[in-house]
């Protein structure tokens, strides 16, 4: 029996991602996450989609994995969301996608 049934349960995509929802995903993977934290499931519509799962004392979240949570979380800075509420999605804008270039992405 899954111990965290009694919670609920939540699906947070990026553009949904807020301040205080990332910073638990911080503090759960501050290292980043590895293929054996990701949770793979089918959405409706038959999509794979894959997430990461952070868990309160009420919720257990699905935070869907992409290149924005993962550059996100790299810069992440806890001083940047000062002035948002916690649950504000506005807070957490995408990084600028020049800055998610990968070194073999750039050429000489």
């Amino acid at each position: 029996m899954d111990k965290h049934a009694h919670l609920n349960k939540v699906i947070v995509d990026f553009k949904k991602l807020t301040p205080e929802v990332l910073k638990l995903t911080v503090e759960r993977y501050p290292d980043g996450y590895d293929d054996e934290d990701i949770i793979s499931y089918r959405n409706s519509n038959g999509e794979l989609v894959e997430a990461v799962e952070v868990i309160t004392s009420d919720t257990k979240y699905l935070v869907k994995i992409s290149e924005k949570l993962e550059k996100t979380m790299a810069n992440y800075d806890e001083a940047d969301y000062e002035d948002f509420d916690d649950d504000d999605p506005n807070a957490v804008v995408e990084p600028d996608p020049n800055d998610m270039l990968n070194d073999e992405d750039v050429e000489d």
